[in-house]
Formats: C-alpha cells, sequence, structure tokens
C-alpha cells in the first residue's frame, strides 16, 4: 500500500514462482557440486590405483628378491645340470606355496626342467620373457585383464659372464585386487555421502548468494507495479553497482514524473491565466454603465494583450510538441551562419534600443553549416531576445561567432542580472523562471529555453551557461559544422 500522485494505491505482492531453468542459482549450484565432487572422485581414482600398484610394487619387489637369491643358490648347486636336489625343489615349491603361484626353471636349451605344478616339465618354453632373460634382462609383466603378475629372470653365472637359465614366476594379483575391491567400496559409500553433504551445501549456497540478486529483482518487480522505493544491496560490489544504478534511475523517473506534474499544473496555470483576466476585463465592461470610450480603449487594448499571450503560449507549446516527437525531421540545407546572425540582431536591435542596450555582433571567420534554418533562427533569437529582456538598463549584449574544423560556436554574453546557482542546472525546464515576477513583466512563457536546447540537440549539438549572479550570464551553443542524419 502507498500513495501515488495524491491517490492511495494497494498492491499485492505475489510470490512469483521460481524457475531454475537459466537462472544463476542453477550455474552456481552445478558449479560447486562439480568443484565439490569431481576432486573427490578424482582422488578416489588416484588413491585406489597408487594402492594397487604400490601392492603389487611391493609383491614384484618381494618376489624378484626371493628370485634372486635362489637363483644364486640354484648356481652353487649346478641344479640346472641335475634337477634332482630335493633342497632346491623345497625352495622352489616353498616359494610357489608363499605367493600363491607357479615358478619355472629353464635351461639354456630353452627347455623347462621344473614346474612347481608338475604340468610342463621337459617342455620347451620359447617366449619374450625367457629370451629376454638370456639376454640379461629382468621382466616384470602385469596383466590386469587375467589378473596375475610375471617376473622373469636370469640365472647368471658372475665368474663366466654368462646366462646358463631363466627363472619365470607367476602369481595371481586377485587377492590385492580383492582388497582393492573392498576398499573400493567402502570409498564408494564415503563418496555418496560427501557428495549428499556437496549437493546440499551447494544448494544452500547457491541460495545464499543470490539473495541480494533476488532483493533487487523483488524491487523492480515493485516499481513496475507503482511501489517505487529505494533499495540498498552492500551484499556484493556488483549488487551495490546494480542497486546504485538502479536508484539513480528511480531518481530520475521521479523527478521526470514530478517535472512531469509540474510541467501539467503549469500549462493549466499558464492557460488559464489570460482567460482569467479577459474574463476579469469583460466582466468588468459589462457591469459598467455609460464607461467612457478611452476606458473601453484600455479594457480592449488590456484584452488584446491576454489574446496575444495566450497565442505565444500555445504557439510555444505546439513547437515543444513538435520537437518532442521521436520522428522530428530538419530541413537541413548550408546557410551562411554570419548572415543568419546578421539577420536575427537586426530584428531585435529595436527591442534592445528600447532599453538602450547596446547589441553588438563579432565573427572571427565566415562559416557555413549544414542546419535547419527556421529551427536554428527560433533558438538563437531566444538566446539574444532573453540577454535583452533580462539585462540591465544601457546594459550590453555581444554575440561572438567561430568555427574550427568540425564544429561552429555561438556564444551569447550579456552583463544583465544574472542567474543564481542554483538555478542553473533547471533553467532548460519546461515552464521553470527563476523569476517569475520578472517573468511576467517582459511577457516570456517559461518555453523559450527549453525549446532552444531540444532544436540544438536535434542538431547533435551542445549548450552551456556559465553566469554570476549581478555581474551576467554567457550562453556557448556548439554545433557540427556537417549534419549527420
Amino acid at each position: 500500500m502507498f500513495i501515488r500522485n495524491g491517490a492511495l494505491v494497494i498492491s499485492s505482492r505475489v510470490k512469483k514462482k521460481f524457475k531454475w531453468h537459466g537462472s544463476l542459482r542453477l550455474y552456481l549450484f552445478v558449479l560447486f557440486l562439480l568443484l565439490g565432487t569431481i576432486p573427490i572422485n578424482f582422488m578416489h581414482r588416484i588413491l585406489t590405483t597408487s594402492l594397487l600398484d604400490q601392492q603389487l610394487q611391493s609383491r614384484m619387489n618381494d618376489i624378484q628378491y626371493q628370485v634372486n637369491t635362489l637363483s644364486q643358490q640354484i648356481l652353487k648347486a649346478g641344479y640346472l645340470d641335475d634337477p634332482g636336489n630335493t633342497v632346491i625343489n623345497a625352495e622352489l615349491s616353498q616359494l610357489s606355496d608363499i605367493y600363491d603361484g607357479r615358478v619355472l626353471v629353464v635351461d639354456k636349451t630353452f627347455r623347462i626342467i621344473k614346474d612347481t605344478y608338475n604340468a610342463d616339465e621337459g617342455k620347451t618354453l620359447i617366449a619374450e620373457e625367457v629370451i629376454s632373460c638370456f639376454k640379461g634382462q629382468t621382466k616384470r609383466v602385469y596383466n590386469d585383464v587375467c589378473q596375475y603378475v610375471m617376473i622373469s629372470m636370469p640365472v647368471y653365472d658372475t665368474e663366466a659372464k654368462n646366462v646358463l637359465g631363466a627363472i619365470v614366476v607367476t602369481t595371481s594379483t586377485k587377492m590385492e585386487e580383492g582388497t582393492i575391491t573392498a576398499i573400493n567400496r567402502k570409498m564408494q559409500v564415503l563418496e555418496s555421502m560427501v557428495v549428499f553433504i556437496v549437493f546440499v551445501i551447494s544448494l544452500v549456497l547457491a541460495s545464499v548468494l543470490v539473495r541480494p540478486f533476488r532483493k533487487i529483482e523483488n524491487a523492480i518487480y515493485q516499481a513496475s507495479e507503482g511501489d517505487m522505493e529505494l533499495i540498498e544491496a552492500e551484499d556484493y560490489l556488483e549488487t551495490k553497482r546494480i542497486a546504485e544504478a538502479y536508484n539513480k534511475t528511480l531518481t530520475r523517473l521521479n523527478t521526470l514524473d514530478q517535472s512531469r506534474q509540474e510541467f501539467v499544473s503549469n500549462v493549466s496555470h499558464e492557460l488559464k491565466t489570460p482567460i482569467t483576466s479577459i474574463r476579469v476585463l469583460a466582466d468588468s465592461l459589462m457591469t459598467m454603465e455609460d464607461a467612457p470610450v478611452e476606458l473601453y480603449r484600455e479594457f480592449m487594448s488590456d484584452i488584446s494583450d491576454e489574446i496575444d499571450r495566450e497565442s505565444s503560449i500555445i504557439e510555444d507549446l505546439l513547437t515543444m510538441v513538435r520537437l518532442d516527437k521521436s520522428n522530428t525531421e530538419l530541413q537541413v540545407k548550408q546557410v551562411n551562419i554570419n548572415e543568419l546572425l546578421e539577420l536575427i540582431l537586426k530584428r531585435l536591435t529595436p527591442i534592445a534600443e528600447k532599453r538602450d542596450i547596446e547589441l553588438t555582433l563579432e565573427s572571427f571567420r565566415p562559416v557555413i553549416a549544414d542546419i535547419d534554418e527556421v529551427k536554428l533562427t527560433l533558438a538563437l533569437s531566444n538566446l539574444v531576445e532573453n540577454a535583452i529582456k533580462y539585462n540591465r538598463e544601457e546594459g550590453w549584449v555581444r554575440v561572438t561567432l567561430n568555427a574550427d574544423h568540425k564544429f561552429l560556436y555561438v556564444k551569447v554574453q550579456d552583463n544583465g542580472v544574472g542567474i543564481p546557482e542554483d538555478a542553473q542546472q533547471r533553467i532548460f525546464e519546461r515552464f521553470y523562471r527563476v523569476d517569475k515576477a520578472r517573468s511576467r513583466e517582459t511577457g516570456g512563457t517559461g518555453l523559450g529555453l527549453a525549446i532552444t536546447k531540444s532544436i540544438i540537440q536535434l542538431h547533435h549539438g551542445a549548450i552551456k551557461v556559465y553566469s554570476k549572479q549581478d555581474e551576467g550570464t554567457t550562453f556557448t551553443v556548439r554545433i557540427p559544422l556537417i549534419y549527420i542524419a
């Protein structure tokens, strides 16, 4: 509930259904969820892979150490030539039992002289791993599909410096992989719990972080309903800037709305005042009997002046309406600005002479520009006429024309009453008058400077005012020499 234009307005705050699609909350939620879950999943995979690799490497290192020791014993016992050595056979069987695997001993003719599984003894084994052993290389192979590791080591005679045989150990990795699988299941349960916690935290964080934006959204929504209130959103720098921009826009809209109301009020007052004066004069004449002719003439002269004033106000209003239209077109053509200003000053010289005001024109160079001659004449005439009207007796008005390669500059300067500093920002508003009593005496409508500014802006130009009270005023106009639509 609020008051607008003097009337009580009741508005209901309708809670809008939130849509996730395309919302900032959704993007933040997904971002937090990914940032929380991806690293956990990544660490899970790295941890299980590293743990399995560490266990396999430890097992292969142990086997390799045992095989290396056993190869020395085989060499000393001459086992390759006499495979019936019970001590070595017991060592090989023990090694097979410890690692739950298979041990093969191959001599230099690639014949299997010992198989702890007693399946391939006497057969020839020509494999890449065995060939590598006879080249003096140790091979370590892990097969994750069949779940086994194979280690092949040469039986090396250090004195003769040659390879006499090879030992091949194959052992299952099901135990290690079973351990990793069990750990993996537990980690998956833990990961699911963490993902759920991250899900909840992401949802809460996303909602909290977008709350200031929701506040701004609601304020804008309420403004569209007519409840225009300034907002504060100091949570983030971005929301603070948005709030400042919104408040600035809202203040500007309120100012424009106030100006509109003042404009309507001023138009009503300005149009009504001459009519009221005419009515008073007419009623006075009607109530007088046998009034002198001179009095009739005086009253009729006053009525005529009020009619002229009403006509002037209506004409200025129509001019403003035409200039306000978005499709206003200028009748642009090349015009000699020097001659245009001379004509304006020539027309206004009688008004200046009545108050003994010196009116001068100073041109630094010939200036030709693309302008709408009728409209710009009206704008510049308003400036010069105001300089004359709001001047002191025996004052002066100087009009200066200059140009560069891009713009023309017209300066209208006087030594009149000046404009108070607090009023200089409002003198281009419609119907605004610095001194209403003086404006009534000089016959102004309060639309002259507003019309002037609109015309100059239509030419893509600019107007500035510099004034000091009781010392004078200077208006500076800048207009492009070449008009670009």
